[in-house]
């Protein structure tokens, strides 16, 4: 299968990363989301992040200048029916990626193979939804896109080996590592990192530790880049706790219990770094802990 035209539906932090490392390998990239704004901010922000990797030499201004000139945008999502590859990486909400595949269905290539970036959800699943669940895949990105070097790749049941090999060689092709996972909740890295998460707020739930204490402890003792609420905040409280729910859904096992504080903080809103506000108060020059 020969994949050279991408498209992208989302134009969030996700989407924006999966649109920049695409463009920067080669590919032809069509983005779209339901906010017109949203696309136009994804451009700025993917154009910012280039820039810092021109400065750091990671990229010429040659290079950036074509990745760029590689991205379009559309308002319509019947659009991207004409490419070889879509990534969907729309809110982490089921009904959602469920209407956007519908939608897109009709108007398919024969050979489009559909992937969705979740970090959770049954890829068999969201592929009985399709034409195609042999053309479908789980192509998981992890966040930063540009940064982090993984990728999960993640066949559904009926998934078809042509398919596999042509998602994995264009993993290679965007020069990051893929890693196989078995269709099951959450997947490898989910599915250990959001139960430690998880048990982070616990700690803090229960008292045993404060907001600091919990991020200095895994920072300075178990060598971790950042502390367990911290990341929460960076990657949204709101999908920790959808990934929680898919966990204890899916696999019925008490161990996987969302905790109380984590739901409070995402009925009040507080959902990390994106509304300013969840573990950490980010309003001000630092970030101050809310606990």
């Amino acid at each position: 299968m020969s994949i050279e035209r991408v498209g992208v539906v989302g134009a969030g932090q996700m989407g924006n990363g999966i649109a920049h490392v695409f463009a920067l390998a080669g590919y032809d990239v069509l983005m779209t989301d339901v906010n017109k704004d949203a696309m136009d901010a994804a451009v700025a922000v993917i154009a910012k992040n280039m820039d810092r990797q021109v400065g750091r030499g990671l990229i010429t201004a040659d290079q950036k200048a074509e990745a760029l000139a590689r991205i379009s945008t559309t308002p319509k999502l019947t659009d991207l029916g004409q490419t070889d590859l879509i990534i969907e990486a729309a809110t982490e909400r089921e009904t959602v990626k469920t209407a956007i595949f519908e939608d897109l269905v009709p108007h398919l290539k024969p050979s489009t193979i559909l992937t969705s970036n979740t970090s959770s959800i049954s890829i068999t699943r969201l592929a009985s939804r399709t034409d195609r669940p042999e053309k479908f895949m789980g192509f998981h990105f992890m966040n930063p896109v540009p940064i982090m070097q993984l990728v999960e790749l993640i066949r559904g049941i009926a998934t078809d080996e042509p398919t596999f090999k042509a998602c994995h060689a264009v993993v290679e092709r965007l020069g990051k590592t893929s890693a196989t996972a078995e269709d099951f909740p959450a997947f490898i890295v989910n599915r250990i990192l959001m139960p430690m998460i998880n048990e982070a707020i616990y700690t803090l739930y229960e008292g045993v530790g404060s907001v600091l204490s919990i991020d200095t402890s895994l920072k300075l003792g178990a060598n971790h880049p950042m502390g367990p609420l911290e990341l929460a905040d960076f990657i949204g409280l709101d999908t920790c706790l959808a990934i929680m729910n898919v966990l204890h859904d899916g696999l019925a096992d008490t161990k996987y219990r969302p905790c109380p504080l984590l739901t409070k903080y995402v009925e009040a809103g507080w959902l990390g770094r994106k509304t300013q506000r969840g573990f950490y108060d980010y309003r001000g020059d630092h970030p101050v802990p809310t606990r």
